[in-house]
């Protein structure tokens, strides 16, 4: 679908219901809910919008990894992340709402298999392979969808990669201009097709479960379109 046709429709369902964002409990927030009906996956296309960027990255098992290898052959749900974040709309609400995608692509047998998160962290100082360990420690591990988590050597190593995607962050700093650990970054979804390219980039209020998995399938129909039309 054109991404202004769907931003439109975002307007629409502020228009309709008020806010984009629930009012609810910000120390436990929930998914938006939403005042339409989503197009049902395949009646629509998302754009191709940029190629995934490469990096050599460390896994929590103290592996590099080129980013390429968990961007091509499945359907991937990328963001960036940090361990410590405690902004209960941040890195909480994207672990929250990932983990509920998790669980109802694993029920529908077309992503079994053909589905991967990854998480990469904004903090390669503090967030080592064992602390990626530790925060994922857990998640259920199931091989029918694997969630890779990731870091850096270096902050000098990770900034290419953020900048490719477009992803800003910084430190917040004290009244003396001290860093603080805080960091200031808008959350958002990659949403990466088995070629490596980016077809959807979801932001705060733009997290719409019911949509996302839509979007998902769509990528996966167009897959499977794609290898009927070559045999």
């Amino acid at each position: 679908m054109h991404r202004l046709l769907r931003a439109a429709l975002l307007i629409a369902l502020v228009a309709i219901g008020g806010a984009a964002r629930p009012a609810a409990d910000p120390t436990q927030p929930n998914a938006p809910q939403m005042q339409f009906v989503p197009p049902a996956a395949g009646t629509y296309q998302l754009q191709r919008i940029q190629r995934a960027p490469e990096a050599l990255l460390l896994d929590a098992q103290a592996r590099m990894r080129f980013l390429s290898e968990l961007t091509h052959g499945k359907v991937t749900l990328l963001t960036f992340f940090y361990t410590y974040c405690t902004d209960a709309w941040g890195c909480p609400y994207a672990y929250k709402l990932m983990t509920q995608l998790r669980q109802r692509l694993l029920a529908q047998p077309r992503a079994v298999g053909r589905v991967r998160f990854v998480s990469i962290s904004f903090d390669p100082t503090h967030d080592t392979p064992q602390a990626l360990r530790l925060y994922a420690s857990a998640l259920h591990v199931d091989a029918r969808l694997p969630w890779e988590f990731l870091t850096a050597r270096s902050m000098g190593e990770l900034l290419p990669l953020l900048s490719d995607f477009g992803q800003d962050v910084r430190v917040e700093r004290d009244e003396q201009g001290r860093p603080m650990r805080t960091m200031n970054h808008m959350l958002k979804l990659f949403l990466i097709d088995r070629t490596g390219v980016v077809r959807e980039i979801y932001a705060l209020d733009y997290l719409h479960p019911d949509m996302m998995v839509n979007d998902i399938d769509t990528l996966l129909l167009e897959e499977r379109a794609s290898t009927a039309r070559r045999h």
